[in-house]
């Protein structure tokens, strides 16, 4: 091999180190977008006769706003906003530089017409729709159990 080629591989090997290490890297339950990484979303447990369910997650790392205007899981009918001004189609913002929370006692999504309920410890298809984004494929995780 000739000594173009050494460098080469070593200029290729060090942007990839370089890149790799710039790179925040995902950790469990986080997906990333080309705007955003997508934290956690997760819901509470619910009965078996239960009719809907609140997803909470965080937007953070946000480069471009963009917007959720769509979600869809094989365990609900259908999703809507929920919250102090909810009830309509998906429709959030989600701007550039800062973190968007969705939580139970703010804004959030509601997942409607549930199939059946939902038990501690799974985990199901959850598919985000973004403006800019696309779809994301990531999971819902039933973590907590509602306490009485």
């Amino acid at each position: 091999m000739n000594q173009d080629h050494h460098r080469r591989i070593l200029v290729q090997t060090g942007l990839l180190l370089a890149i790799g290490v710039r790179a925040a890297p995902a950790r469990a339950c986080e997906y990333v977008t080309r705007t955003m990484r997508i934290v956690h979303p997760w819901t509470r447990a619910t009965a078996d006769n239960a009719a809907q369910a609140v997803l909470c997650m965080s937007f953070a790392d946000v480069v471009e706003t963009d917007r959720l205007v769509g979600v869809e899981t094989p365990v609900a009918g259908s999703a809507e906003m929920g919250g102090p001004d909810g009830g309509g189609a998906v429709d959030l913002a989600i701007p550039v530089g800062r973190e968007t929370v969705l939580t139970e006692s703010g804004v959030h999504v509601r997942l409607t017409d549930l199939e059946h309920g939902l038990e501690v410890g799974r985990a199901y298809p959850l598919t985000l729709t973004f403006e800019k984004s696309g779809q994301v494929l990531a999971l819902l995780n039933v973590d907590y159990a509602r306490f009485r």
